[in-house]
């Protein structure tokens, strides 16, 4: 490794520059884009499920799984909430994708957020964590 490469460390948010300037999903936005391509294939399918390959179906399955959001309304709030506060597509889509009730859970997923000067205090964070619950609450 020379002297100007840097070793990657996503606590502080040193992932390299392709991937911080890379546009991250989060399942639930995957699911959204899984399930309309779905739909697709329904309808110039007689059989759908022939028609999806075995990877494509495992995806929708897991992202089905694994989505904290369901209602497309709900998703796009998630992602227009967290973005107010600046963070790296990376940082949005762990918080979106791991939904940590506590300040403390949301800063051991993503120890960045306490950096890069965007001072994200813990009352920040708090109202951030219960803005996403409300969310959660009301879908």
């Amino acid at each position: 490794m020379s002297g100007a490469e840097e070793e990657e460390n996503a606590a502080e948010l040193k992932i390299g520059d392709e991937f911080l300037k890379a546009k991250c999903l989060m399942n639930c936005e995957v699911a959204i884009i899984l399930d309309h391509k779905y739909d697709q294939l329904k309808q110039t399918s007689d059989d759908p499920l022939n028609q999806m390959s075995q990877v494509f179906e495992k995806s929708l399955q897991y992202v089905k799984r694994f989505s904290r959001y369901k209602n497309p309304d709900a998703v796009r709030q998630v992602r227009e909430i967290l973005s107010r506060y600046q963070l790296a597509e990376f940082e949005l889509c762990v918080l979106g994708n791991l939904c940590p009730e506590t300040v403390e859970e949301a800063i051991a997923m993503v120890p960045s957020i306490r950096s890069r000067g965007r001072g994200l205090d813990d009352d920040a964070i708090e109202k951030m964590l219960n803005d996403l619950s409300l969310i959660k609450k009301f879908e």
